[in-house]
């Protein structure tokens, strides 16, 4: 894989740049229950190598924090859960309006600490899971929170500005670091991607898939067609 100058940039002076990446798609391959997830060995070993020498690796993920630390399995690396809601402290506010909302709905989600996700990647009929779900999206909306479609998922959030884009900007402000590079592979992705804007070094990786928005590929600096491919590009770094 040629070394693009953009990384080689972040290669040649490490202790000035940070290693910002999703965890589900991107560090772990999807599965069919997101409770069975786990990042494969080998890349633990390159995370693990990342992590002694960049100031800052993080994990910016859907999952709760706790849950995205058990999946990578790597206690050294910064974990931000449900894509930076936890650094808002407006999103508890909307507790009540969830909790309505599951109570009404006939679907068991995946709870979270300030959010809910409706995986339908094991529905025996896609499409009626789809329909069922665009119900339950209408009366989040109804009820005062956001409603956002992922990879097999439907996800309802409080209506804060908190997204994977304000998290990455504060690890790299907190931290003063300038240069960055950011992997991911759905639609939530793209506003870390965002997030990049104005460092001196961004580099914006797609993990593409046939399930991940086209939009993904378009905004990136470098495409990589499965985790296995992420991994040899880590390697680089």
């Amino acid at each position: 894989m040629e070394i693009t100058s953009p990384i080689a940039r972040l290669a040649d002076d490490p202790s000035l740049a940070a290693i910002l990446l999703d965890v589900d798609g991107t560090l772990a391959p999807i599965v069919e229950r997101p409770q069975d997830a786990a990042v494969p060995p080998a890349t633990r070993t390159v995370l693990r190598e990342l992590a002694a020498r960049y100031p800052l690796v993080a994990c910016v993920s859907g999952r709760v924090e706790e849950d995205a630390r058990r999946v990578v399995g790597i206690d050294e690396l910064v974990y931000v859960g449900e894509h930076g809601m936890g650094l808002d402290p407006r999103a508890g506010d909307w507790n009540g309006a969830l909790e309505q909302l599951l109570a009404e709905a006939d679907w068991e989600p995946e709870r979270k600490r300030y959010s809910a996700a409706f995986h339908y990647r094991t529905a025996d009929d896609e499409g009626a899971a789809v329909e069922t779900l665009r119900g339950i999206a209408h009366r989040a909306v109804e009820l005062g929170l956001r409603a956002r479609w992922g990879r097999k998922v439907l996800e309802v959030l409080p209506p804060v500005v908190a997204n994977k884009g304000t998290a990455v900007q504060a690890l790299l402000t907190e931290r003063e670091l300038h240069r960055a590079l950011y992997a991911g592979d759905d639609s939530t992705d793209l506003e870390a991607f965002r997030g990049l804007d104005g460092l001196e070094v961004a580099v914006r990786v797609a993990v593409v898939s046939e399930e991940g928005p086209s939009e993904l590929g378009d905004a990136a600096d470098v495409v990589v067609g499965s985790t296995d491919a992420l991994v040899e590009l880590l390697r680089l770094l």
